[in-house]
């Protein structure tokens, strides 16, 4: 009899197990490619990098400036979920992450497999303001917490767009800091009748200068 209740409860816990791990599989290999992603020509991964991008109209952008051929799109609406104030159960649930999740195919935490990263370059691509900072440190904070790899292997690079654009006479220069712009406009475009644009984000921009 005793033999028998642990031979059924080691089944019950057999089928509770197999059915949590069918569960966390399915909820992280359901995930389709994303719509908002403007996918690259090469499937070779090793020549292929992806832009996460703040905004739709900078990904529109982003999209008819790209090289097609290597270059990835993914456009981010809003700020990213901050993954230190919940459990991975949203952040499963996360409409922005599950999209950069299956954009980037190499899995979360210890589903985690390098050899099926779609890209060789993670790209964070966000404005210059403060708000551009705030979500450019919470996909880092993402992959850190549970793409570590990611960063440990040297996959994540972040894109540094420039604040200001100076022009004179058709000379175009770009300052990243106030610091900067000073030393153009004491330098380079002293004595000139220059124009300068502040850029409130990558929207701004056209396909050529993004």
């Amino acid at each position: 009899m005793v033999d028998k209740i642990l031979l059924t409860q080691k089944s019950r816990k057999a089928a509770l197990k197999a059915k949590e791990d069918t569960r966390r599989k399915g909820a992280l290999d359901s995930f389709a490619l994303p719509s908002k992603l403007a996918d690259c020509e090469s499937k070779d991964a090793t020549l292929s990098e992806v832009f996460l991008v703040e905004g739709d109209s900078a990904g529109g952008s982003a999209k008819t400036g790209r090289n097609r051929k290597y270059q990835a799109i993914l456009s981010l609406r809003g700020k990213v979920l901050n993954v230190e104030k919940v459990n991975q159960s949203k952040v499963l649930e996360n409409n922005e992450l599950q999209s950069i999740i299956a954009a980037i195919g190499a899995g979360i935490k210890n589903n985690y497999n390098e050899e099926k990263l779609r890209y060789n370059k993670i790209i964070i691509m966000t404005d210059a303001d403060v708000d551009g900072a705030h979500i450019r440190i919470l996909l880092l904070t993402f992959f850190y917490r549970y793409m570590k790899n990611l960063i440990l292997n040297g996959h994540v690079y972040i894109a540094q767009p420039p604040l200001f654009r100076i022009e004179a006479n058709k000379k175009i220069k770009y300052a990243y800091n106030d610091a900067q712009l000073e030393d153009l406009k004491n330098g380079e475009f002293k004595d000139t009748n220059y124009s300068i644009q502040r850029y409130k984000g990558l929207g701004e921009m056209d396909p050529i200068q993004l």
